[in-house]
Order: structure tokens, then C-alpha cells, then sequence
């Protein structure tokens, strides 16, 4: 099974588009994730169609969705600590109470869970979800040396004023190459600490904090060790970060990558149309929704 971020080797049209393309894209889907389309309800009706279009690019991309879910399975604490921090430091928000956590019966004080506070913690989570939707997109259909060379090409123009580009280039593709790598590590450790004796869920949290130390030092640990061999071996096959280097497979420009940006285009002036003029559709439709 694969998992989150890893190339999985298929022959799909997704696979066979121009990195370059992937990669414009991917930063313009990034780009109509963070518009404001106008209140709070149209912007995730938007969000629904970004993500039905994503959707629909990683089925026929045959991107893993269930890794996606299972690296969301570590968020759901930061979700409830952000719709913590929502109800009790948002005191400008004058939307419709769901309910009312009472703190003193007879005093007749609690703290309101108002309908704000909770489009807030879904605007986070589903901005979240997208992001990682993209980037899965192109890390599951784009080969490492092939995302090295696209980054290089997109960063050309700093080569102007002296950058190291390929350097820069190099760094990130190999950043979001050990992403699943560090992941399976993480759960290979845990299981081991487990077999041990160590208990990640229970206990208190003096306890919880000596178990994280156990498997946070591993992992660092691991990390250099595989980042050591990693140096050993792309010296041994004498690469030079300085040195002019030549592809050993050209990039070819297809129909698919014409009209994948013609597609990209269209998409990006819609989101950018409906980013501008801001139209409710709630509102054309006569539908009654609460006030935020």
C-alpha cells in the first residue's frame, strides 16, 4: 500500500503531464484555497468544488486516499485545541449560539459555543485537507529527480543574481522525498517501544512526555543515520552540486500538457472571477442561512 507522499509507479494520465505543469498547478490550486470568496458560506461551497475536482484528479491519478486519512489521524487534537482557543478568546463573535457549557448551575455562567467559532475550526480543517490533497497529488505522480528538475526550472530566474538554484532545488525534493520515510520510521519505532512496555495513550502526562522522548530521539537518530548514507552514496556516484550538469532525459511537451494548461488557466480565471466579484448564491436562491 502506498503511502502519503510516496511516488507510486503508475501509467496514468496524471503520471505522463509535464512536471512543470504539476507543479504550476499545484501552486495555483494552493492560491484559490486561500481567496476569499465572500461570507463564510460561499467560501465553503467553493472549498466543496475544489475539493470534487481533486477528487477526481486522484482517482484517475490512483493516489492513495487512504494514507491521506490515516496522516489526519494525528490532527484531531490540534482541531480541538484551535476550537478551544476559538471559543474562549473570540469575543467579537456575535453569531447564533449552538449551546451553553454551564460553569456554575446556580449562577446561571458557562461559556457559549457559538456557530462562528465552529466555521472557524472547519474553515482550518478543510483548507488543511486540501493542501494535503495537493500536495499528494504531485508527490504520488511525480518521480524525485523529475520534481528536482521542475523546482530548478521554476527558480531560473534567481540564477540570475547568483542563487544556488539547483542546491535549493535539490534540498526540497529530497525534503518531501523522506516525508513517507519518516513516517514508517515513526511507526516502526512506536511499535517497538510498544513491544517494550512504553504506553503512548494512558497514563499522565509526565509519562506521556518520557514516552515521546523515547521515540523522538530514535527518530533523530534515524533520521542523520539515513541522511549520512544518503551523502555517502550521492558521493560515491560523484555528484557535484557545482558542477554543470546535463539531463539524462529531456522534458517533451505534449497535447496532454497543452491541454492541461489550458485547464489550468480556465480554472484559475474562474476561482479569480468568483474571488473578485464575490457572489452569493445563497442569497439568488432565496436559502436562509444563519448570520456568522
Amino acid at each position: 500500500m502506498t503511502s502519503f507522499g510516496r511516488y507510486s509507479s503508475y501509467h496514468t494520465v496524471i503520471h505522463r503531464i509535464d512536471c512543470r505543469v504539476k507543479l504550476m498547478a499545484m501552486i495555483l490550486f494552493l492560491v484559490s484555497v486561500f481567496l476569499n470568496y465572500g461570507t463564510p458560506w460561499m467560501n465553503l461551497v467553493i472549498y466543496g468544488g475544489i475539493f470534487i475536482v481533486l477528487l477526481s484528479i486522484s482517482l484517475v491519478a490512483k493516489a492513495s486516499f487512504l494514507s491521506l486519512f490515516r496522516s489526519l489521524k494525528a490532527l484531531w487534537f490540534m482541531i480541538f485545541l484551535l476550537l478551544l482557543i476559538n471559543v474562549l478568546f473570540n469575543g467579537n463573535d456575535n453569531s447564533m449560539i449552538l449551546f451553553t457549557i454551564p460553569f456554575n448551575a446556580e449562577e446561571g455562567t458557562g461559556v457559549a459555543i457559538r456557530l462562528g467559532a465552529i466555521i472557524n475550526v472547519v474553515y482550518i480543517f478543510v483548507r488543511l485537507v486540501l493542501v494535503l490533497m495537493v500536495t499528494n497529488i504531485l508527490t504520488q505522480t511525480t518521480k524525485p529527480m523529475e520534481l528536482t528538475a521542475s523546482l530548478e526550472w521554476l527558480f531560473y530566474p534567481l540564477k540570475l543574481i547568483h542563487i544556488p538554484v539547483h542546491k535549493f532545488a535539490m534540498a526540497l525534493s529530497l525534503a518531501l522525498r523522506f516525508v513517507p520515510t519518516l513516517q514508517e520510521q515513526t511507526s516502526r519505532i512506536m511499535k517497538a517501544q510498544a513491544s517494550r512496555g512504553v504506553d503512548y495513550k494512558q497514563g499522565k502526562f509526565k509519562e506521556k512526555i518520557k514516552a515521546l522522548v523515547s521515540l523522538i530521539i530514535p527518530l533523530f537518530m534515524s533520521a542523520f543515520l539515513t541522511s549520512g548514507e544518503l551523502a555517502d552514496a550521492m558521493e560515491a556516484r560523484g555528484y557535484d552540486p557545482d558542477g554543470k550538469r546535463t539531463k539524462f532525459k529531456t522534458d517533451t511537451w505534449g497535447m496532454r500538457d497543452t491541454i492541461s494548461v489550458i485547464f489550468l488557466c480556465l480554472f484559475t480565471a474562474g476561482f479569480i472571477t468568483l474571488a473578485v466579484l464575490k457572489p452569493d448564491l445563497f442569497a439568488a436562491l432565496n436559502i436562509s442561512v444563519p448570520a456568522l
